[in-house]
């Protein structure tokens, strides 16, 4: 029988990963077997008890909190007592001086443009190129496509071209560019001539000159027309070709003979290895170390049927064009591309140290995924500055924020960097990291480049955090509460103190339904208002329309005022969410026990089952959400909270969770996005025999004695049963 593990150096490594860094990642960097491997011996065996010890502090403060809690049972919370104690243990860390962070070398695309930002699971080729490429987005697809427009009056999408949904298209883009590429005394609307360049000089008068950018010329017709609004740009494309005469039927139906418009979109990306994948061994490591690794090269492809006819999909190259001065201009052609990295909680049997245990999985992200971004200082292909954007999730407090920068300082000693190019971004996602923010990025001052808010995973947190405290409010209701409010201006507040504003990305959280962007346009401009540069987005399209709202609001202006305002109470940051008097009718807490239970089982059945991390996931009424490990770690820590308080009963909830697995089933054995995995196993046909069924239960069930309630740990451990 082959051995899975080479012995290097101390590390006993899997075979696949020694082969994968030896044949694929080392060559080309300059860097040698010899140092990379002496080098991450070294920093493994000399990180990971510092690691270890950081792990017992986050379980040492969760036990004082929770006995604090039970002395006071049934006593209503003493702000100024409770803030005392939490400092008195070290949970709450006093703020020092003020300071501006100091990172230097930082892309364009994060320290001045605004707007959408993609997350998506670097597991998946075709998903990682449809983001990268959604740098640029057509306009008229994105309208035509979606509920935007509304399927009134014959405007139906329907499986052919339909000229009165285009017509509404044409109409609801022409809108647009009124408002934010303004002619002076015309409208977009009653141009009856193609627009002409000549001399470099635009024929079209426009209320700021500054707006044109550039054009592009075919066989001396113009085809594009490039602007600039709130740093964004505006590609307008003619078709003056007569191709869409021949191949339409209807012919172009405008008159001015564009053919689309291309916003530019998502500005960057987080290629993720945390919450929206599921990566339990060395094979799927590697799955995803490899796909960053071609984002890297730029010679990521992914092959692949669609609509019957094998599609191949690579990376877009930049775009060109002819500037306003005659100067030929360069753009880049894709998102900004940042890397999640793993948390401090999780190992991985990929590498293990001399002693038989696992190497801290971030760790290791940090090695390997930095590695991979000096392929890219020779292309510039990503960064212009040589900069590796490592996005860290799940940091509790500023000790681990130190830790980290620890880390990465080893990793640039190993690798030959120049000190601080790899820069980091902060997920204010844990209740310590929250009250303790400022002190967070003072650790990290030269490398920050990035903090964001995170409303499931910390309000899982905050379940988990004060749990014996009592039963927590709805989850509906957690968005309206004192807390919440608090920790999304707080955020916007430190970052702001901090000086973040044209250096660093403030960023907001995900829109969840992907079909839903009549709904998303309407709410979402939220975002860019709080004063966030950044905000997540589940697609393509969803980025191509997101943009207006960046388009709409100058969000540097909106942070120069929120800069005076009064800044955020750490008394209000630290109300808990919880109720004395609930009286609850038991039709309410079934319906929010069926809501919950649903989203865990359908979202864990795909990734124990399928090793799927994140997909859009059918909820309780049928209508699809992006799914990721967030989700999960709300919605069990919620029930686990009301089961504690006797809310409910465990055979209650069990009986819930058996009725909500044949939901789950009858729509996974619907949807067709299940095609091309594994045979989808039903849960409800043997509860006792289904490892996911199972899976989902411990994580309720088990749930109160989660390390901060993730679900990393019981997922990775049935993951692990179910391929093996």
């Amino acid at each position: 029988m082959k051995k899975k593990y080479v012995k290097i150096k101390d590390l006993s490594v899997s075979n696949k990963l020694a082969n994968f860094i030896n044949k694929e990642l080392l060559p080309g960097t300059l860097v040698s077997k010899n140092k990379f491997w002496t080098g991450l011996n070294k920093c493994l065996h000399e990180l990971s008890p510092i690691n270890r010890k950081l792990l017992l502090k986050r379980e040492s403060l969760q036990k004082k909190i929770d006995s604090w809690h039970i002395d006071r049972k049934g006593e209503k919370i003493n702000l100024k007592n409770y803030t005392k104690f939490l400092k008195e243990i070290g949970y709450l860390i006093k703020s020092q001086s003020n300071f501006k962070i100091g990172t230097k070398n930082v892309d364009e695309e994060i320290s001045n443009i605004c707007g959408p930002q993609l997350v998506c699971p670097v597991s998946n080729a075709r998903f990682l190129l449809n983001a990268a490429n959604a740098r640029w987005v057509s306009l008229y697809d994105s309208l035509y496509g979606t509920d935007l427009i509304p399927e009134t009056k014959g405007a139906v999408k329907g499986k052919t071209y339909n000229p009165i949904r285009g017509k509404k298209v044409i109409n609801f883009a022409r809108d647009l560019l009124d408002k934010y590429i303004p002619l002076k005394n015309k409208s977009w609307k009653n141009l009856s001539q193609i627009p002409e360049v000549k001399n470099h000089k635009l024929n079209l008068i426009l209320i700021n000159p500054k707006q044109f950018v550039g054009y592009r010329k075919k066989r001396n017709k113009l085809v594009s027309l490039l602007f600039k609004n709130n740093n964004l740009h505006i590609d307008i494309l003619f078709d003056q070709s007569g191709k869409m005469e021949v191949n339409n039927p209807d012919g172009n139906q405008d008159i001015l003979k564009i053919h689309d418009i291309v916003l530019e979109s998502a500005i960057s990306t987080i290629c993720d290895h945390e919450d929206s994948v599921a990566a339990v061994d060395a094979e799927d490591k590697i799955l995803g170390y490899r796909n960053w690794l071609g984002l890297m090269k730029l010679d990521l492809k992914a092959e692949f049927i669609k609509n019957g006819r094998k599609t191949l999909r690579k990376l877009n190259s930049d775009r060109k064009y002819i500037s306003a001065k005659g100067n030929l201009i360069k753009l880049h052609g894709r998102s900004l591309l940042l890397n999640r990295n793993v948390g401090h909680l999780m190992t991985n049997p990929a590498i293990l140290l001399k002693d038989g245990s696992e190497c801290p999985e971030g760790i290791l992200d940090a090695f390997i995924t930095s590695l991979a971004c000096i392929h890219d200082f020779k292309k510039k292909g990503n960064s212009k500055f040589k900069s590796i954007y490592i996005v860290k999730p799940k940091m509790h407090g500023p000790e681990e924020c130190e830790f980290t920068n620890l880390i990465f300082q080893k990793v640039e000693r190993v690798l030959g960097l120049k000190k601080y190019s790899i820069l980091c971004g902060i997920m204010d996602e844990e209740r310590r990291t929250s009250v303790n923010l400022k002190e967070c990025i003072r650790k990290l001052k030269n490398r920050v480049f990035f903090i964001n808010t995170g409303f499931l995973d910390r309000t899982g947190d905050e379940i988990h955090t004060s749990m014996e405290m009592g039963p927590m409010i709805f989850k509906g209701d957690m968005k309206s509460s004192k807390w919440i409010s608090a920790y999304e201006n707080n955020n916007i507040d430190i970052g702001l103190a901090c000086g973040f504003s044209g250096k660093a990305q403030i960023g907001k959280g995900m829109w969840a339904m992907p079909d839903l962007m009549k709904d998303m346009m309407k709410q979402k401009i939220v975002h860019p208002l709080a004063g966030a540069n950044c905000a997540w987005v589940p697609s393509p399209t969803a980025a191509a329309l997101h943009v207006l709202h960046y388009h709409e609001v100058n969000v540097f202006n909106i942070q120069k005022k929120l800069s005076k305002r009064k800044a955020a109470k750490l008394s209000d940051l630290l109300t808990i969410p919880v109720t004395n008097k609930f009286g609850w009718s038991m039709e309410k807490i079934n319906k929010e026990l069926k809501n919950n239970a649903q989203g865990i089982l359908g979202y864990v059945v795909r990734w124990v089952d399928q090793s799927v991390g994140c997909s859009k996931v059918p909820d309780i009424n049928g209508v699809g959400l992006m799914e990721d490990r967030a989700t999960c770690r709300i919605s069990s820590q919620h029930i686990t909270n009301w089961l504690y308080h006797g809310i409910c009963s465990k055979k209650q909830v069990l009986e819930i969770m058996k009725k909500m697995a044949k939901v789950v089933d009858s729509q996974n054995l619907k949807d067709p996005s299940m095609k091309g995995h594994a045979p989808y196993q039903t849960m409800s046909d043997n509860y006792d025999k289904s490892i996911a069924f199972k899976a989902a239960c411990e994580l309720i069930f088990h749930g109160r004695f989660q390390p901060s309630g993730y679900t990393e740990p019981i997922l990775h451990l049935n993951r692990l049963l179910k391929k093996n």
